[in-house]
C-alpha cells in the first residue's frame, strides 16, 4: 500500500529549512523581515481632545440644534467630536435651587450614546433675553445694570448684566457652579467647560453689553470660582478676558491654573483683522488643547469676510489648535466649505502617521521578537491625551493572540511642525513572546492607546478591525518543533504510528514524546516509542524518525479516538512549560494527528488530519 502522510504543521519544512539558513547567513534574517510603508488614507479622525465642537445651543436655544430631529446626530459631519451647550445660567436654574439639567442633558446624551463629548458655557449676560443670570438672583438684593446693546448702561434698557463684583450674585454663582461640578467634574464624557460668568454672551467682555470695565481682579475671582468647583475637568478662558486694557497678566493667570485657551469669532473680519491673539497660544497649546470659535458662518459670509474660509485654516496653524467649531447649522456650513473642512482635518489637532513598520517575518516561540515603526504627528497640537504604540497578534480566526505594548515611547513626545514637515520618530522596542501563544500564522495589527493595549486613538490606516487596531502584514510564529503523521502499520502485534519529528532548535534534556488517545474529552489509551528508538535524537535541531508504538485495549474496541501527540518535560509536569510548543497546534500545546477507528475485531484504521 502506497504511504499516505499529512503535514501537520503549515509550512514546517519551510519553517525548517528557514532555521538551517539562518544559522548559515546572517543576510537571510535581513530578507525574512516584514517591511511596510503604510499611506495616510486621508480620513477624518474623531480622537480624545481634539475635533469639531458643533454649537447645538448658541446662547440663543433656537441655534443650531434646533431644526435636528432627535435621531439625528449629524453622523455625516467628518470628525465632530464635541457637541456644545452654550445656554444662560436662567434656563438651568429658572429658581433658587430647583435646576432643569433636562435641557443640557437631553440634547447630550444623543451624541454620548455615539460615543461623542458634551461641552458647557453657562452666561450671565446677553443681548437678546433680560435674565441670563436668573432674575431671582437680582431680586435677592445683586446690583447690576439696565443696557442697551452698543449705548451701554441705559435706565431703561431692555437687558440686565449684574454686577461681575457683587458679593450677592457671586455667592449664587458659586452655589450654580458647585451643583454643575457635582454632576459634571471629571464626568469622561465631558470634553470642557469655559469660564463663561464675566461679560456678554459669556465672552470675556462688555462692549456689546454695559461697556463697563472690569479689572483683572474680578476676571481672577470669576477664574478662581470655577476652579474651586471643577478641578477635574479642562476649563477654558477667553482671549477677550485681556480686553479693556486688562492686558496680558489675566491671560498668564489662567495658564497658571491651568485653563485653556479659546478665541471666539474667527472672521469677523477679514484680512488681517480676521483674529488678534494668536501669540496668546504658545503658552497653551503644548499642554493643554486650544479652542478656536468662528463667526457664525452665515453672517461672515454674507458681510464678505469669510472668503474661501482659507483664514480659518490659518488660524488652526497658529494657535495649534485643537478644535474648531461649527458654528452655524451644521449641514449648511458641510454643503458650502466642504473642501475647506477636509483640509482642515488633516491638520487639525493632531495626527498620528505609521511611516514605516518591520519585524522578523517568523518568530520563535518562548523567545523574543523585535518590533521597529517610524512615527509623526501630521497635526498642529501635540498627542496631548498620550498614547502608547501596540501591536496585537490575531489567530487564524480573528483571536487576540498576542498585545504587545511600548510604554516607552508616548506618542504625546511626537513634535509638531509645518505641513509634512514634523519630525519623525523611531520606535524600537524588543518583546518577550507570552507562554500561551502557540505556532501558526498571526496577523499583525497596529493601534495606540493604553498602556494594557486598548486602543483609544484612532490612525489614518486602511485595515481597522472597528476597534481602531490596523492590519499591517502577517506574520508565522513557529513553534519547538513540527510533526506529521504517517500510514499506520502493525508490527509484531503491536500497532506503529510513524511520526516525523522536525525540530528547530536545541531542546532541554529529557525531552520525550507522547501519543494520547483521546475520547469525549478523556484519555482512553497512551502510545510510546518503541524502547530501542532513538529518543535522545529529539534534542537536537533536525528531522528524527521516532513512532508511536501502541496496543489497542479490549475496552476501546467498537470505537473511534482522536489522536493527540506533542512532546513534553517530564520533570517539568504541572508547570506552564510543561509540553513544547508546537508549530501548529491547539491551545494545549497538542497536535492533532488524525483519528483512529477501532473495529469490533480490535483492527485499527487511522485517518490522517487534513492539513490547513
Amino acid at each position: 500500500m502506497k504511504a499516505m502522510a499529512v503535514v501537520i504543521a503549515a509550512a514546517a519544512l519551510m519553517a525548517t529549512c528557514s532555521h538551517a539558513a539562518a544559522d548559515k547567513d546572517p543576510a537571510w534574517e535581513t530578507a525574512m523581515k516584514a517591511t511596510v510603508t503604510p499611506k495616510d488614507n486621508g480620513a477624518a479622525l474623531e480622537n480624545p481632545g481634539m475635533g469639531w465642537v458643533f454649537h447645538y445651543y448658541d446662547n440663543v436655544p433656537a441655534n443650531y440644534g434646533s431644526r435636528l430631529e432627535p435621531s439625528d446626530t449629524v453622523d455625516d459631519y467628518p470628525g465632530l467630536t464635541v457637541v456644545y451647550l452654550r445656554i444662560p445660567w436662567s434656563y438651568i436654574e429658572p429658581e433658587e435651587g430647583r435646576f432643569n439639567w433636562a435641557v443640557v442633558d437631553t440634547p447630550g446624551e444623543r451624541w454620548i450614546a455615539k460615543g461623542k463629548q458634551i461641552a458647557f458655557r453657562f452666561s450671565c449676560s446677553e443681548s437678546w433675553m433680560r435674565w441670563a443670570t436668573p432674575e431671582w438672583v437680582q431680586k435677592a438684593g445683586a446690583k447690576g445694570h439696565n443696557f442697551k446693546p452698543g449705548d451701554g448702561v441705559k435706565p431703561d434698557g431692555p437687558f440686565w448684566e449684574p454686577d461681575y463684583d457683587d458679593p450677592i450674585f457671586l455667592e449664587k454663582l458659586d452655589r450654580f457652579l458647585a451643583a454643575a461640578a457635582a454632576r459634571y467634574d471629571g464626568n469622561p464624557a465631558v470634553a470642557f467647560v469655559d469660564v463663561g460668568s464675566f461679560g456678554v454672551w459669556g465672552e470675556g467682555h462688555t462692549y456689546s453689553s454695559t461697556r463697563l470695565p472690569y479689572s483683572v481682579a474680578t476676571l481672577r475671582k470669576h477664574i478662581d470660582l470655577h476652579c474651586k468647583h471643577f478641578k477635574k475637568t479642562l476649563l477654558a478662558a477667553n482671549d477677550d478676558f485681556a480686553s479693556h486694557d486688562r492686558g496680558q497678566s489675566i491671560i498668564d493667570y489662567a495658564c497658571e491654573k491651568g485653563l485653556t485657551l479659546r478665541d471666539d469669532s474667527i472672521l469677523v473680519q477679514a484680512g488681517k483683522n480676521a483674529y488678534f491673539n494668536a501669540k496668546m497660544a504658545p503658552a497653551f497649546w503644548p499642554k493643554v488643547p486650544v479652542i478656536l470659535e468662528s463667526e457664525h458662518y452665515g453672517g461672515s459670509r454674507d458681510r464678505g469676510c469669510w472668503q474661501d474660509g482659507s483664514l480659518y485654516l490659518r488660524a488652526v496653524e497658529e494657535y495649534h489648535a485643537s478644535y474648531a467649531s461649527i458654528h452655524w447649522w451644521p449641514r449648511e456650513f458641510l454643503k458650502e466649505c466642504r473642501p475647506l473642512i477636509d483640509r482642515m482635518n488633516l491638520r487639525l489637532g493632531y495626527r498620528l502617521q505609521l511611516l514605516e513598520a518591520s519585524w522578523p517575518a517568523q518568530i520563535p516561540v518562548g523567545g523574543t521578537w523585535q518590533f521597529n515603526a517610524k512615527w509623526r504627528n501630521a497635526g498642529v497640537a501635540p498627542c496631548l491625551p498620550g498614547g502608547y504604540p501596540a501591536v496585537t497578534f490575531k489567530d487564524a480566526k480573528g483571536g487576540i493572540a498576542g498585545v504587545f505594548v511600548d510604554e516607552g515611547f508616548d506618542m504625546r513626545s511626537l513634535p509638531v511642525g509645518a505641513p509634512d514637515k514634523a519630525e519623525a520618530r523611531a520606535q524600537e522596542k524588543t518583546f518577550a513572546l507570552p507562554f500561551q501563544l502557540t505556532g501558526g500564522a498571526c496577523s499583525v495589527y497596529v493601534s495606540v492607546g493604553t498602556r494594557t493595549g486598548t486602543p483609544r486613538i484612532a490612525l489614518p490606516l486602511e485595515g481597522d478591525d472597528g476597534q481602531r487596531r490596523y492590519k499591517i502584514g502577517t506574520v508565522q510564529v513557529t513553534g519547538d518543533y513540527a510533526v506529521r503523521a504517517g500510514v499506520l502499520e502493525k508490527r509484531g502485534g503491536k500497532w506503529l504510528l510513524p511520526l516525523t519529528w522536525t525540530v528547530h532548535r536545541p531542546l532541554p534534556a529529557g525531552v520525550a514524546p507522547f501519543c494520547h488517545f483521546e475520547s469525549k474529552g478523556k484519555i482512553a489509551f497512551q502510545g510510546n516509542p518503541p524502547p530501542d528508538a532513538p529518543q535522545a535524537e529529539l534534542g537536537k535541531p533536525g528531522v528524527v524518525q521516532l513512532p508511536c508504538a501502541f496496543d489497542v485495549p479490549e475496552k476501546a474496541r467498537g470505537g473511534s479516538f482522536g489522536v493527540h501527540v506533542g512532546l513534553w518535560l517530564p520533570e517539568r509536569i504541572g508547570q506552564a512549560d510543561e509540553r513544547l510548543m508546537p508549530d501548529v497546534g491547539e491551545n494545549d500545546k497538542r497536535v492533532i494527528a488524525g483519528q483512529l477507528n477501532v473495529g469490533a475485531d480490535g483492527e485499527a484504521a487511522f485517518v490522517p488530519k487534513t492539513a490547513p
